[in-house]
């Protein structure tokens, strides 16, 4: 008889840990709601950077990816059709490779006849364009680094005041709930500010680096196409 008796008491201790313990957890996703309807407000505004932020971050990868593609025989193809004096086979060699390098070659060839300094013009001009294209929503990537953290802080502000307020109108008698809220938005929105505020640095920072490897095909390229034209025929 004890023996039930001392089971049913450790079955008991059991569940009521158990309870106990659900209580304490709280979900990511309810922490995050749980900072009153300024809280609610900010964290979906950070949500849909982080959207922006993600979504940018993986176009632009994929674009830069595709344009850092270059044949390996490329340029010597290019050299030789230009040297037999293939100058539309060249180009049409150009066009079927579709990126950064060949259409800034492709810039070169199509200038064939005029002065090295009006070919490497060109070539600069069509440069600069292909970098615009690079770089095309990144600077978003940045502002969303610099103001997610921001719009947290604000929301830390928020927060605060809130929790102030509760106690300077209540006499001393603030209600804990609505204190906790208070509270709850300013370390919420804090969190959250700095988490979108590191993803999108982070996946900024690696976009550029990305984008100056490109950059270098394309000045290298540049570099060995003029060297073509110089040597002697």
């Amino acid at each position: 008889m004890l023996y039930f008796i001392q089971q049913d008491a450790v079955t008991q201790a059991a569940q009521d840990a158990a309870e106990v313990s659900e209580e304490k957890t709280l979900s990511i996703f309810d922490l995050l709601l749980s900072g009153g309807i300024a809280g609610q407000i900010i964290i979906i505004i950070l949500f849909v950077l982080l959207f922006a932020a993600v979504y940018i971050y993986f176009e632009r990868l994929f674009a830069i990816k595709s344009a850092s593609r270059v044949d390996k025989n490329f340029m010597h193809q290019i050299k030789d059709n230009v040297s037999n004096g293939n100058i539309e086979s060249a180009k049409i060699r150009c066009a079927q490779a579709d990126n950064p390098v060949a259409r800034l070659t492709e810039k070169g060839i199509s200038r064939i006849g005029s002065p090295l300094e009006d070919i490497n013009t060109a070539i600069e001009n069509a440069g600069r364009l292909e970098v615009y294209k690079l770089e095309k929503n990144v600077s978003i990537l940045a502002t969303i680094a610099g103001a997610a953290p921001m719009i947290g802080f604000l929301g830390t502000v928020i927060g605060m005041v809130l929790a102030f307020h509760e106690l300077a109108t209540s006499s001393g008698q603030a209600q804990m709930g609505l204190l906790a809220e208070g509270i709850y938005t300013a370390m919420t929105t804090t969190v959250a500010g700095l988490i979108v505020g590191i993803i999108a640095y982070i996946g900024y920072n690696h976009l550029v680096v990305k984008t100056d490897k490109v950059v270098h095909q394309m000045e290298a390229t540049a570099v060995d196409f003029l060297d073509l034209l110089n040597e002697p025929a």
